[in-house]
């Protein structure tokens, strides 16, 4: 028995407020203590100091002590992910490289028996959980996308953001969130992108380091890599549900009304021309993906896009991808070129995914030559911001056309603009329906049909109202000759 442990046995320490112990007792139901000689019976010889109480860990020994523990399961972590690393590439080195990887079931089975093999080798055992954990990163090294291939699967998640090997956000209702997951180094990242790629038969290199991309179910894919990027390799990753957002969840998450959306298929289904705005990450693609269902069956659809995006589920549906130049610079086929071609291909509506240059000029020239119920989507903060990037798009196209006559072509060619954002608290909503109307001397005019009106914030969450403006549209008499109906009080008593 240690020296403190004895002392904590044979001295007492009187606390405040309690009774005196008698000399010679240890206290209540206790035996006496025996008589050391001299003195007190039972106490410490005469002129000695009193041995020292026991002192409780001091928080800088109680910090460190939790500080141990935890470099002792980082330790352990470090060591796991040693091993880890060891069996994947054994298993990656033993793997046949003539092996279909398109067949899954038989990959994943040779994976499996090739892990079991490795883990045998090292010595190594885990607990079950751990090793079909370890199994299933193994198969995502080898036939998914790595570390972010449970990020990818995850249906919560609409955004993944890898910064480098380091530092992987994920988007979650809105809302960015630092995530646990890491890559090796670089060249893992690198591979990832490559592996992204390659089906697609696109390029990153120094001489290229920026790409767009896609993956098999539709999702966006950038990737920027040094010298452009200091962080190391940068993908970002929008993701698309298997199955797209309808209407009904739209008004589910208060992004619009019913009224809105009864309001908006009348105007797909007569044939207005329509441009989505919005910022980034407001949900642009969404709605015109919702908009372009309303489309009816017998129609022709072409669409023109960057990186295939829409999820179009009508049967006649011609899509169209842009092409960035090979290794030599040559070959690239902008979307401006795809969309002079599309007219040559007896379209009936032509959904142009986004405009952000010159081809917003071929646009507008094919929504004024007979293309009528047309759709895009631009980057905006207001309808009016997007009529003014219009013309700047058009001035992009390198045509000397005065103004006045750039402002005509818009007024007639635009006679909606959808505002959708993304607010403080990461819900996105329609913030406004805006009809044009024409033009007044040299001003396009513009009215809202429907607004958003903020009321409040209430524990973070955006309150307000979706509500029409009680004007009525000057296209409504598109509606009547389509045979379409709409409710009386649609517009706010007006119709």
């Amino acid at each position: 028995m240690s020296l403190l442990r004895r002392i904590g046995q044979t001295q007492q320490v009187q606390a405040p407020g309690t009774a005196p112990v008698e000399p010679g007792h240890a206290g209540p139901g206790m035996p006496p203590l025996p008589s050391t000689g001299g003195g007190v019976p039972g106490g410490p010889p005469p002129h000695a100091a009193p041995p020292p109480p026991v002192a409780a860990p001091r928080p800088m020994e109680a910090a460190g002590q939790a500080s141990a523990r935890t470099l002792g399961q980082l330790a352990a972590q470090d060591g796991q992910q040693d091993a880890m690393n060891r069996i994947q590439a054994k298993v990656i080195a033993e793997l046949d490289p003539r092996m279909d990887l398109a067949d899954l079931p038989e990959v994943r089975s040779r994976i499996e028996e090739l892990f079991n093999r490795a883990i045998a080798e090292e010595g190594l055992s885990f607990s079950r959980p751990e090793r079909e954990r370890m199994l299933a990163r193994t198969i995502d090294e080898i036939v998914g996308l790595g570390p972010i291939q449970p990020l990818i699967d995850d249906p919560t998640l609409t955004e993944v953001m890898v910064n480098g090997p380091k530092q992987v956000y994920i988007e979650r209702k809105g809302k960015l969130i630092l995530s646990d997951v890491t890559f090796q180094n670089d060249e893992h990242v690198l591979r990832i992108i490559d592996r992204i790629i390659a089906p697609l038969g696109r390029r990153i290199d120094e001489s290229s380091p920026l790409v767009d991309a896609r993956l098999a179910d539709g999702s966006r894919v950038n990737a920027v890599i040094p010298p452009i990027s200091l962080v190391g390799p940068v993908i970002t990753i929008r993701k698309f549900s298997a199955s797209p957002l309808t209407t009904d969840d739209l008004v589910r998450f208060g992004t619009a009304t019913p009224e809105m959306f009864q309001f908006l298929r009348a105007c797909v289904e007569s044939r207005l021309n329509c441009f989505v705005s919005g910022g980034t990450g407001s949900g642009k693609t969404t709605l015109l993906n919702i908009l372009s269902s309303y489309i009816p069956e017998d129609e022709r659809i072409v669409t023109i896009e960057d990186a295939a995006e829409l999820q179009l589920r009508q049967d006649h549906v011609v899509t169209l991808e842009a092409r960035p130049a090979n290794i030599e610079g040559k070959g690239a086929i902008p979307i401006r070129e795809l969309v002079r071609n599309s007219l040559r291909m007896r379209p009936e509506r032509i959904i142009v995914g986004e405009c952000r240059a010159g081809e917003a000029l071929d646009m507008l020239q094919a929504m004024n030559t007979g293309h009528d119920g047309s759709m895009s989507t631009g980057h905006a903060n207001s309808p009016r911001d997007m009529l003014s990037r219009l013309e700047t798009m058009v001035l992009m196209a390198g045509v000397d056309l005065p103004l006045r006559a750039i402002r005509e072509q818009i007024a007639a060619a635009v006679d909606l603009i959808v505002q959708v954002s993304r607010m403080k608290d990461g819900s996105r909503k329609i913030t406004h329906i805006t009809e044009v109307q024409g033009m007044e001397g040299d001003v396009i005019v513009m009215q809202d049909v429907f607004v958003f009106e903020q009321t409040g914030l209430v524990d973070g969450k955006i309150q307000g109202i979706l509500r029409p403006t009680g004007i009525r549209p000057k296209f409504v008499d598109k509606f009547e000759v389509a045979g379409i109906e709409l409710p009386r009080g649609l517009f706010g008593g007006y119709l």
